[in-house]
């Protein structure tokens, strides 16, 4: 752990300070405040401060903020251990009879129970700030140093000739234990774990209680810049790990370093912070996380957030997505100013069951990179259901323990509303006991429905304290999921539902044929009793949000046909096809495709099928292939197969006689796309 100051100016020159001056305001303004609140994970009533203090934060944004003190008797040293040195110097410093127990700007000498807070802030908040302080953070992610500046303007004269500034790291979103006598702030916990934030975790200066600094009359302006090295883990035993997408920086200045009524905290900030390097191409993935919502179906989006933390301009990126052993090559083009953000969305295609992603930058701008990072991508097994009208009630039994006041449930559509939830239930009077409970949900027809069941503690709804469970039923009685042994699910569990009704208008997945250069056939299946006002396809770039549409024609086999010759070579593109019936615009799934590069000359000129039509076994003969997919008439996958060297067997004894599309992938990502029959 290293914190160091490199630099330190204090100019006293009025005219001089306001040229210099980057970040803080010099126009004169009332206190912000800090709560040093002093708490533990074995203190049952500091929930309720932790309640409180949120609270005052949300009615007071930017300019007020709770810094939590894991010290004193409630502080566990079992994980996560949030203890620190620092906090336990500050806590020291006053006198603390009770937990939880806070000080607000430093205003007394004794922590104040939390009643009082809100009074004492208000009283803070309305008075006149001798200066103000602000600043930036800058955290070079690979490195994990921070360039810290923060700068103090005086905007009156301070009663004493030299002030201290603090500056400190807190983290938020740290999953642990905690004790809670009467569930005072539910919206923290988190499937059985307590969601602890805005927890110290450091001091940057070289005391706790800050550095000195002066002058303090007004016009003068100090600045001080800190090299700090963000440590990978703080606390022992059991330490946490410093997550950066998670720590905040703090700076106060106070008028002496242990807090009196009649010396307190100036005024407070919240240092912005980005993440960044001195480097001129610095792209880093800030993030990988499956899109959300639900859906029935193997085909996921992987949304991989990256950042600009480089001086120059990003116009250009080459991304590989790697899930379960296949890779997926992405790319983004546009502009990226320093510190900016976008988002790439990868299709993948996910089996059932929880995999990591494994995400790389391979370019930027042109030029050889190397950025890594990993995330998650999941696919839950559903069920179908089929339904004669618009809409279905479900029926949920749900038999609760003894501690129905941890449990919750809801249904959710794909895109997350929640089309119906409940609990908590109260807790029963006896040690174990069940109660009943039905509940109803009303769900839509072609829609992907997610049922979820939590239990806060995390141990489920049996069999300590009670035999529970839960059944789902149709409108028949039907049991769709669930039973009386589905009471044993620890934190949570899940079901995925395909509600399927009556069709009125479906559109399959578009099939690409005939792809080369600038060149690609379209063809969907759709089911639609009657002929469509106009059908067509919108095919993007992948590194594009403006669709090109394509307007094509319908057949009388129910078939969505049409042609572009304006693709741009060796990219990636997405394609759909769309039908507008009665002023309404259907769209069918997303197909991804790749224009040829000049290898796919080589796979062209040397593909081979045979025999065609084929009985049982469908040979595949080409240079450079990666893998093959087959797909139906109407746009299902059934079959995929990786290929090892230049020629592939595809067993055809499943399927059915008729025509199939099959998919030839290069080993650069092109794909060719060809026709075959099975006939016996």
């Amino acid at each position: 752990m290293k914190k160091f100051t490199f630099a330190l100016m204090a100019l006293l020159a009025f005219s001089f300070s306001l040229k210099a001056q980057q970040y803080v305001s010099t126009v004169p303004a009332n206190r912000n405040v800090i709560l040093e609140e002093f708490t533990g994970r074995g203190c049952g009533y500091c929930t309720d401060g932790h309640r409180i203090a949120n609270e005052l934060m949300d009615a007071n944004p930017g300019r007020f903020w709770a810094i939590n003190i894991h010290a004193g008797g409630y502080a566990q040293t079992s994980y996560p251990n949030m203890i620190t040195q620092d906090g336990n110097t500050i806590h020291g410093g006053f006198s603390i009879s009770g937990y939880p127990s806070g000080v607000v700007n430093r205003t007394t000498a004794a922590g104040q129970s939390r009643g009082a807070w809100a009074g004492i802030a208000n009283q803070q908040l309305a008075q006149a700030s001798e200066c103000n302080v602000a600043g930036m953070a800058i955290v070079n992610p690979q490195t994990r140093m921070a360039t810290i500046t923060v700068e103090v303007y005086y905007t009156g004269n301070s009663t004493v000739d030299h002030n201290y500034l603090t500056v400190a790291m807190l983290q938020d979103s740290i999953l642990g234990s905690q004790a809670d006598y009467g569930n005072y702030n539910p919206g923290q916990w988190l499937n059985g774990q307590y969601v602890h934030m805005h927890i110290l975790r450091d001091v940057i200066t070289e005391s706790a209680w800050g550095e000195s600094i002066s002058p303090t009359t007004q016009g003068t302006l100090i600045t001080r810049t800190y090299e700090y090295e963000i440590p990978e883990v703080i606390g022992s035993p059991n330490g946490v790990d410093v997550d950066i997408d998670n720590i905040f920086f703090l700076a106060w200045v106070s008028e002496q370093q242990q807090g009196q009524a009649t010396r307190p905290i100036l005024t407070a900030c919240h240092l912005d912070m980005v993440q960044g390097s001195d480097e001129p191409i610095f792209p880093f993935i800030k993030s990988v996380a499956q899109q959300a919502g639900t859906t029935c179906t193997h085909s996921k989006i992987v949304e991989v957030t990256i950042q600009n933390g480089g001086t120059e301009t990003l116009t250009s990126l080459k991304l590989n997505v790697e899930v379960e052993g296949v890779t997926y090559d992405a790319g983004w083009e546009g502009t990226l100013e320093q510190f900016a953000l976008t988002k790439v969305e990868v299709p993948v295609e996910v089996p059932f069951g929880n995999y990591p992603v494994d995400v790389e930058i391979t370019e930027a701008n042109g030029q050889l990179f190397n950025s890594q990072a990993t995330g998650s991508v999941s696919c839950l097994e559903w069920q179908t259901m089929d339904i004669e009208g618009d809409e279905e009630e479900l029926t949920l039994e749900l038999v609760q323990d003894k501690f129905g006041n941890h449990i919750t449930w809801e249904f959710t559509a794909s895109d997350g509303t929640v089309l119906a939830s409940g609990g908590p239930y109260a807790m029963l009077a006896s040690g174990t006991g069940t109660q009943l409970h039905l509940e109803h949900a009303t769900v839509p027809a072609n829609e992907c429905v997610k049922f979820s069941i939590y239990d806060q503690m995390g141990n489920g709804i049996c069999c300590s304290f009670g035999h529970g469970y839960y059944i789902v039923k149709d409108s028949q009685g039907n049991v769709l999921f669930g039973d009386e042994d589905d009471g044993d699910f620890g934190e949570s569990a899940s079901h995925l539902l395909a509600v399927e009704g009556a069709v009125q208008v479906a559109i399959g997945e578009t099939q690409v044929a005939n792809v080369d250069y600038n060149h690609a056939d379209f063809i969907a299946q759709m089911t639609y009793e009657g002929y469509p006002d106009e059908v067509g396809f919108s095919c993007r770039k992948v590194t594009s949000s403006e669709p090109m549409i394509i307007v094509g024609f319908y057949n009388e086999f129910g078939n969505i046909l049409g042609f572009t010759d304006d693709l741009e070579m060796s990219s990636i593109y997405m394609v759909k096809a769309y039908a507008i019936v009665n002023g309404q615009t259907y769209y069918g799934p997303e197909t991804t495709f790749q224009t040829w590069t000049e290898s796919v000359d080589e796979l062209e000129n040397s593909l081979k099928l045979y025999p065609n039509p084929t009985a049982n076994v469908l040979n595949v003969e080409g240079e450079g292939m990666r893998s093959v997919e087959v797909y139906n008439a109407v746009g299902q996958r059934v079959m995929r197969q990786e290929v090892t060297g230049n020629k592939a067997q595809v067993n055809t004894e499943s399927l059915n006689n008729g025509m199939y599309f099959i998919r030839i992938i290069a080993n650069d990502g092109a794909m060719l796309n060809r026709t075959f029959s099975v006939a016996r």
